[in-house]
């Protein structure tokens, strides 16, 4: 990255610390850590870089949920953001290119007839999903026969099915296959109906300019290896570094 401007460091920080929204609804970008609680995670490990490369302190906005942390940027009480790119989410936001791929696949109860995802969008057939996710916006553009059921948050998700209140949980595969392997009487549809492309993403009023030193940030985190040992460092399976 080039020498940063500090017309363009006020641009992206106009409050003097950078503040980054923080979805933790999703375990593959951040979690909490098991003793001190304080978020942990790729996109913290992003948030804090981008915000050396700028000369600023970092304030984590965290949201349980990504819809609420898109909200965030597009209104600005945040500066930057991690989230999943949708064209659903374009309105008021500018998007790098993704730095993770992560899969979306679906659950089921184990006595269901569905064996495959092709079969999922028929007739009759439930699909929880959590309101305003990735998942969400891209089922709600795909699915055309079942019904989806929108949930407050992943956990909820799975709570739904568990509950028979649905036929499918729809979800990041990681997190479906912990479910699966944690306790009997669910299991995971073979293959994935989506791949999720996780970018950061800025407000965009603060302009085209902006916009390319975050994409400029982003490749280089990939191409240096950053966001592959963020992953690593934090043991995530189950996702992958964008192209």
């Amino acid at each position: 990255m080039t020498q940063i401007s500090p017309a363009l460091v006020t641009a992206f920080a106009p409050s003097g610390t950078l503040r980054a929204s923080i979805n933790l609804g999703n375990p593959i970008l951040a979690n909490k850590h098991p003793v001190s609680y304080q978020p942990v995670g790729v996109s913290i490990d992003l948030a804090h870089e981008f915000a050396r490369r700028l000369g600023l302190g970092v304030e984590l906005v965290v949201f349980d949920k990504a819809a609420a942390s898109v909200d965030a940027v597009r209104a600005e009480r945040a500066d930057i953001g991690f989230f999943a790119i949708d064209p659903a989410r374009s309105e008021g936001l500018r998007f790098t290119a993704p730095y993770v791929l992560i899969e979306g696949s679906y659950l089921v109860r184990d006595g269901s007839e569905l064996q495959d995802n092709a079969e999922v969008d028929t007739p009759g057939h439930r699909i929880a999903v959590g309101a305003g996710s990735a998942y969400d916006l891209f089922l709600t553009r795909e699915i055309h026969q079942a019904e989806l059921v929108r949930v407050q948050g992943a956990q909820a998700v799975l709570s739904a099915l568990r509950a028979g209140q649905v036929d499918v949980a729809a979800g990041i595969r990681q997190l479906l296959e912990t479910e699966a392997q944690r306790s009997s009487g669910v299991r995971l549809l073979p293959g994935r109906f989506m791949v999720i492309q996780q970018a950061m993403g800025t407000p965009a009023s603060r302009g085209a300019e902006a916009q390319a030193l975050l994409a400029a940030f982003v490749e280089e985190m990939k191409s240096s290896g950053f966001v592959a040992e963020a992953l690593q460092r934090h043991g995530i399976e189950g996702a992958s570094v964008a192209p």
